[in-house]
């Protein structure tokens, strides 16, 4: 297990990891074309030594090597784009037809889960049983503001009523305060309470309410907790997943761990561009629509539970 990093460690490495990647990106932006193979840089203060190396493509591949870590995270290999999508249904007024009207299309797509709010896990876990699909909720879902202990008792709740995905929104105003110890630690209980139940964990960091700065800190902290994705969006703060923050955090995270895009991912091009930018997993209401898109179909008229104009 990872060690405790005290909280000016943790600020440290932050800070150096940070700079370096940001310094990197540019450099791969100016520069065409780029060194062919790897490159790495090593930058030691205050007795913590960091080496970020980096690919061709200008993807981290390794940084401060004995303190981050990454799991494949679930990372779907079928091409099929059903199997990329988080099926997602996570308005307040949502009711249980319209649940398991998700559920039902889910099963026949043949999603890689549904994602519920934590009310809705049991049932979605019962109508799901047998079946491939996941079922995946959200925690301190959608502000971030509550104590790592709440966060973790949730992830908890959730997957002792069936939740085997959990989906987490960090404590943002903590990582605009530069408070990176309560930040890490926001994650790592969720991983920690997660993991221990053999399911997997998806950091929200809500990249519309961020600075590319912020983003690349965010990313970090969570590949270092222990995390198996970095998530872009809840959906509920006007903005949603951009093909450029997709490109930097894969950048930042490296080609190993999860990237889940949420937030605008309305239709099969939609999808497409951002699975190209380097997403392993897509949140979208619209997931019928996506499928048909990709098959060429025309969306139905009639519109089901999970098709809504806004990107829950």
């Amino acid at each position: 297990m990872t060690p405790l990093l005290n909280e000016s460690e943790v600020k440290n490495l932050v800070e150096i990891i940070t700079r370096e990647v940001l310094i990197a990106i540019r450099e791969q932006e100016q520069a065409r074309p780029a060194k062919h193979g790897e490159s790495c840089t090593e930058e030691c203060a205050n007795g913590i030594c960091v080496k970020t190396c980096f690919n061709r493509a200008g993807e981290v591949v390794d940084a401060g090597a004995s303190r981050l870590t990454s799991t494949l995270g679930g990372i779907p290999e079928d091409p099929n784009v059903a199997s990329l999508i988080d099926h997602t249904l996570l308005k307040p007024d949502a009711t249980a037809d319209q649940i398991a009207q998700l559920c039902y299309e889910a099963r026949k797509y043949e999603f890689a889960s549904v994602c519920v709010n934590p009310t809705h896990v049991k049932l979605c876990a019962d109508l799901l049983q047998g079946t491939r699909v996941k079922v995946c909720t959200v925690i301190g879902f959608p502000l971030g503001a509550s104590s790592p202990e709440v966060k973790a008792f949730e992830a908890q709740q959730a997957i002792h009523a069936g939740a085997t995905e959990i989906d987490m929104v960090i404590n943002i105003g903590a990582l605009k305060a530069e408070d990176y110890t309560l930040v890490a630690r926001d994650i790592r209980e969720v991983v920690r309470t997660s993991h221990a139940a053999n399911a997997i964990v998806k950091v929200i960091i809500e990249t519309s309410l961020l600075t590319d700065e912020e983003k690349v800190k965010a990313c970090l902290l969570s590949k270092e907790a222990g995390a198996d994705f970095v998530k872009t969006s809840t959906g509920f703060t006007g903005g949603g997943a951009t093909v450029e923050d997709i490109a930097l955090m894969r950048r930042v995270v490296g080609p190993s761990m999860g990237i889940k895009a949420a937030g605008g991912v309305r239709n099969f091009e939609d999808a497409r561009n951002l699975v190209k930018a380097g997403a392993t997993r897509l949140g979208a209401s619209a997931g019928v629509k996506i499928v048909k898109g990709s098959r060429g179909e025309e969306e139905s008229p009639a519109a089901p539970a999970s098709a809504e104009s806004k990107a829950y």
